[in-house]
């Protein structure tokens, strides 16, 4: 099998390259760095073994000998094998000591370029590292070279005298050093300088500063320093989204939380996933389907569950509800509807049951079934409702939601109030997220509720409701989140 060497990029997991997330969804082991995004090495097989070889200052996990030796030993084990590093492996990234050590032991590798920190984290700042009529080349250099070397590679008069931008990695503990034998060198003190904390992440922080006052601006690791005219730029696009620096906890259950998340983090939020809930399939007898007159889906999880988990060899589609009438409580469950190729005939103006329940026509017949596919426990308004318009109706119970394993660390930041806002998409994840809480935090985020059904459900619990979105959708949920947190609340 064959070793990958590969380039996580600066941060941000959306710039893994294809190649990259190919060979992580079908690794048996990936070794992986401090800095690697969680999101990446979900992307791996739940099976895979995950070693962490991360490099701290001062501090080192594995050495960078254990490090070849695990490699070599996992390869030759005939596993596939992913060195997920962050940014790029060859690039300050000591993937070629790594690439030495396979090749002397004859284990076949390959190297997937990443992006470096050294291009990613100034374009994230808004910062071009050449610009006509500014800088038409730029440097890389590390400001941290071998400690154990005699004497030092880097020339900082040379690099002086070059001109253009420079690029300095792992350079925060000596960038007063630095810049005082820069400007021995000849560099104007004027010169401009930005440090890119954290580069292309939701906590990115730019710091503007001269050669002559860098020292004293509290530069801190892992960073990269950007000197020059380009470094007077300021095209800042990512921190300036509306939720940049914000922090927001997704409580839906992991199955769901991607496109919520997705949503966030693109408007520069940080998400802290936080699943109350997770989906519980109910195995069940598919009824016989000729009795209904309508089938009623009040979520996605009820069309997951009632067309993929029940008990029928190969699930349903499409055909098994010929002649039925199919109403959807929103527009989400209207899509997933429409992923299987089915086109909802009833959607609700208020995606809630009583507007569901308003919306519905009487009966055309004495008895007209109706068979309504939901959780376990659900309110009882939309079948009780039914039932008194003279419908005979059937509830089948086709998945539960049961309390979610809580990630420790982000349970903590929650009960120490370090969050700006709860997300709550239903009332199940707020009664299961207040109970892993087991009292409401002292310093309460903003909380940020779907729909009244769920609002009521939190103030219940203690909670006080700070937006409600207008449309009780995933959209509007993010509507709402940026219309508190984007005044600075």
């Amino acid at each position: 099998m064959t070793v990958y060497l590969v380039g996580a990029g600066p941060g941000d997991p959306d710039l893994l390259t294809l190649r990259g997330a190919e060979v992580l969804r079908r690794a048996d082991v990936v070794v992986h760095d401090r800095l690697v995004a969680p999101a990446l090495l979900d992307l791996a097989p739940a099976g895979a073994e995950r070693v962490y070889a991360g490099k701290a200052p001062g501090r080192n996990e594995m050495s960078q000998d254990e490090i070849n030796a695990l490699l070599v030993e996992r390869g030759r084990g005939g596993h596939a094998v992913v060195r997920l590093k962050g940014g790029d492996p060859f690039v300050f990234g000591r993937g070629g000591e790594e690439a030495e050590a396979l090749a002397a032991a004859g284990v076949p590798f390959e190297v997937v370029p990443g992006i470096s920190s050294a291009i990613g984290a100034p374009a994230y700042a808004g910062i071009p590292v050449t610009h006509r009529g500014a800088s038409t080349h730029f440097t890389v250099v590390t400001g941290h070279e071998d400690p154990t070397k005699e004497s030092t590679d880097v020339d900082w008069a040379a690099l002086a005298a070059a001109g253009g931008t420079l690029v300095i990695l792992m350079g925060a503990g000596r960038i007063g050093e630095i810049a005082d034998r820069l400007v021995a060198a000849g560099l104007a003190p004027e010169t401009p300088v930005a440090a890119v904390r954290n580069g292309t992440r939701a906590d990115q922080r730019t710091t503007r500063a001269t050669l002559d006052t860098v020292a004293d601006a509290g530069v801190q690791a892992p960073v990269a320093i950007v000197v020059g005219e380009v470094a007077r730029l300021d095209l800042a696009w990512f921190e300036s989204r509306p939720l940049f620096g914000r922090s927001v906890v997704v409580t839906r259950a992991r199955e769901q939380a991607s496109e919520l998340r997705r949503r966030l983090e693109a408007l520069g939020a940080e998400v802290v996933e936080l699943p109350a809930i997770t989906i519980e399939p109910i195995r069940f007898d598919v009824p016989d389907l000729n009795r209904y007159g309508w089938l009623v889906f009040t979520s996605v999880n009820g069309v997951a569950a009632f067309f993929d988990r029940g008990l029928a060899p190969a699930g349903l589609d499409a055909r098994a509800l010929a002649g039925l009438r199919v109403a959807a409580i929103g527009p989400g469950t209207a899509a997933a509807l429409a992923e299987r190729g089915l086109r909802a005939d009833l959607i609700p103006e208020r995606f809630v049951a009583e507007s569901l329940l308003d919306a519905f026509p009487s009966p055309t017949a004495a008895g007209e079934r109706v068979l309504v596919a939901r959780a376990e426990q659900a309110r009882d308004v939309l079948p009780a409702g039914l039932s008194e318009r003279g419908y005979g109706v059937d509830v089948l119970p086709v998945y539960r939601t049961v309390t979610a394993s809580p990630d420790t660390a982000a349970l903590e930041r929650v009960r120490r109030g370090d969050v700006d806002a709860l997300s709550f998409t239903s009332s199940s994840t707020v009664t299961n997220l207040c109970d892993l809480l087991g009292e409401v935090p002292v310093r309460q985020p903003l909380v940020v509720s779907i729909g009244p059904v769920t609002s009521k459900t939190a103030m219940e619990r203690g909670l006080r409701v700070d937006a409600e979105a207008t449309e009780h959708t995933i959209d509007g949920l993010v509507d709402a989140l940026v219309g508190r947190l984007s005044r600075g609340e």
